[in-house]
């Protein structure tokens, strides 16, 4: 936690950028029965019945010091998805020397999924790019992709959704305008206040 937490002291350097990424899934979700529209004084209101299309795949990287996120939706979360992911953020930030990535430790979020998709030369290429920082486990909230990603589902994708390609359509247009804002997480946890709060997680020595 306190190496997570130390990453995110460091100040802002665009050779050096800092990125969180998360992931989640989405379901698809069909109306079976036609919704009755808004009006003055009601709210718009659903069938409590349904019809499930699937899942998709929602990944985010977002740069808190810049205000800077990228989301790409996916069919699937396999290893393959993640190593593509994975060399997207790579080409965002070509003029970077390498990039410090925060991250859960899924076992889809490892080295060795770049060299199961990619050519080994291309794979430690990405992976020289890279400084991996793992989350704790059970310590995902201290992942600050996890706040974009709700703000993302709270905003925009918090409704029944049927197709993958409006669920693209929607992410896209909610990523624009929220980089066109530079929006920003306002970050206050802090190790010293780590030490008081989760006291109890701290080893108590006896003299």
């Amino acid at each position: 936690m306190e190496n997570v937490l130390d990453v995110y002291k460091r100040p802002y350097y665009p050779r050096f950028p800092v990125v969180c990424m998360d992931e989640s899934p989405k379901q698809l979700i069909r109306e079976t029965r036609q919704s009755v529209a808004v009006s003055p004084g009601q709210p718009a209101r659903y069938d409590y019945e349904y019809e499930r299309c699937g899942v998709c795949n929602i990944f985010i990287a977002s740069e808190p010091l810049s205000g800077k996120r990228l989301v790409k939706i996916t069919e699937r979360k396999t290893k393959a998805d993640w190593a593509y992911f994975i060399s997207e953020i790579a080409e965002n930030y070509n003029e970077a020397e390498k990039i410090t990535l925060v991250m859960d430790n899924l076992n889809t979020h490892t080295p060795g999924a770049l060299y199961d998709v990619f050519a080994p030369e291309k794979a430690k290429a990405l992976w020289d790019r890279f400084e991996f920082v793992y989350t704790p486990k059970h310590g995902s909230w201290l992942n600050m992709a996890e706040i974009e990603l709700n703000v993302l589902i709270g905003q925009c994708l918090n409704r029944r959704i049927d197709r993958i390609s409006m669920v693209r359509s929607e992410a896209e247009a909610w990523q624009n305008n929220r980089n066109n804002r530079n929006a920003k997480i306002n970050w206050q946890f802090t190790t010293d206040k780590a030490r008081i709060k989760l006291k109890r997680l701290y080893p108590t020595l006896e003299m």
